[in-house]
């Protein structure tokens, strides 16, 4: 399915070979014929697109695992630990490991220059490759914002030039100004794809080239980076919502932006969520010998079953005499915070092996369910013609058929999302608060394995209300953490760069908020 990427590859010359061949034909001995001498975008996009949602591949596990599960899902207690290593964001514990800057060390060797090198090879036939260059320039935003949101201020304008410019320490853009561009690169990249030119097609992993799609998508994309403005900036927000919807944004399923995975023999062919997932705690599938101690958080679990939620039974398990099994009735979160495993830790949800858990699963980058819900929030605001709770409703129901993506164990009827939407009634004569609880608690839902949007939504937002831990021992006194930390790296070899951003920004500690996070 996926394409083969070019490596390459050291050509051995013996003594021998060398005494006897000397200068004869020794240039092209030593040019391999598998590999290209030259950039090929269509190569290294593709490789930008899976490293963009991985966090990168590591030998045994990608990034997904240590900043999405431990880090991300734990804060926003979708997922639970009663182990102390993998607890950052479960009861914020860290004592060893990379966990809270896997994602920085990563992403930056990774996607970033990955995506830079396609834009930079592009950029030699701008009129040709204009498709090409706007889809590019599209992903780059969705990599960095990814990076921003996760640790504020970061190397941007330079994030790539050691590789260019042989600039090795970076100078780290404030965030407001990294937000600013990031929009900016949107609108014009929207804006100058052109019928008829190439597009990067069966290498596109995501649209196979349809330039229609990822205009909606990078739409979609200013939309929501441009309610992450709201408490910081709420007329800039309502500026960049308002061009957002006006150039057109993800409203049906047909538009949804999702990577395509399959269960081959390569890790690359897998779904890194399930692939991290079964790999660091449920690959036994007897629900008690998970690795790394996980399970679904009881704050998840409690808000699906007291909802009668259809998701649940998509996304859950218990496992009974090693049988998986959905009934409503049995699910049960495990409490964030505990310090040993728990007798009956058997009896206690995790993910759903066939849905959840299948490494062929897609893996969601954005879809209507999130965009709708945008739209009533944008709706509450005044920013957005439309009527609120039609939106509400339109989101809720997108993100059940979303789970259809994941195999037959995913459908939801249409039956069963109406009796959903029957029950669970947008709040219109409510308060402003009581709306932006009742959409972004539907977004926590929504955003399930997207969990770095997950993270950032519930930070800009404040819902759903959740109750920390405070374990002792723990690092943040108690408060469910607001950021990742730079790597020890940083300070050794890009020190000053990372001085004057931490005079900026605060401590580099779990505790202080970046720029958008008011």
């Amino acid at each position: 399915m996926l394409k083969s990427f070019h490596k390459l590859i050291c050509v051995a010359v013996t003594g021998l070979l060398a005494l006897s061949a000397c200068d004869k034909g020794f240039e092209e001995m030593n040019v391999n014929p598998d590999a290209s001498p030259a950039v090929e975008p269509e190569y290294m996009f593709s490789k930008a697109l899976l490293d963009g949602v991985s966090g990168g591949y590591g030998t045994t596990i990608t990034t997904w695992y240590s900043t999405s599960m431990v880090c991300a899902g734990g804060a926003i207690q979708h997922y639970a630990t009663y182990k102390d290593v993998p607890g950052l964001g479960d009861k914020y514990y860290w004592q060893q490991g990379t966990y809270p800057y896997a994602f920085f060390e990563n992403t930056y060797p990774g996607a970033v220059n990955e995506i830079a090198t396609v834009i930079n090879a592009l950029q030699e036939e701008p009129a040709t490759n204009v498709n090409k260059l706007s889809i590019a320039r599209i992903w780059r935003v969705y990599i960095m914002h990814r990076i921003t949101d996760l640790f504020g201020d970061v190397p941007y304008t330079d994030a790539v030039n050691g590789y260019t410019d042989n600039n090795f320490t970076p100078a780290y853009d404030q965030q407001s100004a990294i937000y600013a561009d990031m929009l900016r690169e949107l609108e014009e990249a929207a804006a100058a794809f052109s019928e008829g030119q190439p597009t990067f097609g069966a290498g596109d992993f995501i649209y196979n080239g349809d330039v229609a799609r990822w205009k909606k998508f990078a739409y979609s994309l200013m939309l929501r980076l441009g309610m992450r403005l709201s408490k910081v900036d709420a007329a800039q927000a309502q500026t960049w919502v308002q061009k957002a919807i006006a150039g057109g944004v993800i409203m049906e399923d047909a538009d949804r932006a999702y990577m395509k995975y399959a269960d081959g023999p390569q890790t690359y062919n897998q779904n890194p969520a399930s692939y991290d997932m079964l790999a660091n705690n449920f690959a036994v599938a007897n629900g008690d010998g998970n690795t790394e101690g996980g399970k679904y958080a009881k704050t998840f679990i409690d808000y699906l079953k007291n909802n009668n939620d259809p998701r649940l039974g998509v996304i859950s398990v218990v496992w009974v005499s090693g049988k998986a099994d959905t009934s409503a009735a049995l699910q049960k979160g495990m409490p964030n915070g505990l310090l040993g495993k728990p007798a009956d830790f058997v009896t206690y949800s995790e993910p759903n092996p066939n849905t959840v858990l299948l490494k062929s699963a897609p893996y969601i980058v954005m879809s209507a369910g999130e965009v709708n819900l945008l739209l009533a929030e944008a709706a509450i605001r005044g920013w957005y013609a439309g009527d609120a709770a039609t939106a509400y409703q339109d989101g809720i129901s997108a993100s059940m058929r979303n789970w259809s993506l994941f195999g037959s164990g995913g459908v939801i009827s249409s039956e069963r999302i109406s009796a959903y939407l029957a029950a669970h009634a947008f709040n219109s004569a409510g308060t402003f608060e009581q709306q932006m609880e009742q959409i972004h608690t539907q977004l926590w839902v929504t955003l399930l394995l997207d969990e770095q949007e997950a993270w950032s939504d519930w930070r800009r937002s404040g819902y759903p209300v959740l109750t920390p831990v405070n374990v002792p021992g723990n690092i943040t006194n108690g408060v469910i953490p607001r950021r990742l930390i730079y790597p020890p790296s940083e300070e050794s070899v890009n020190s000053a760069n990372l001085q004057a951003a931490l005079q900026r920004q605060g401590p580099n500690d779990f505790t202080t908020r970046v720029w958008w996070d008011k």
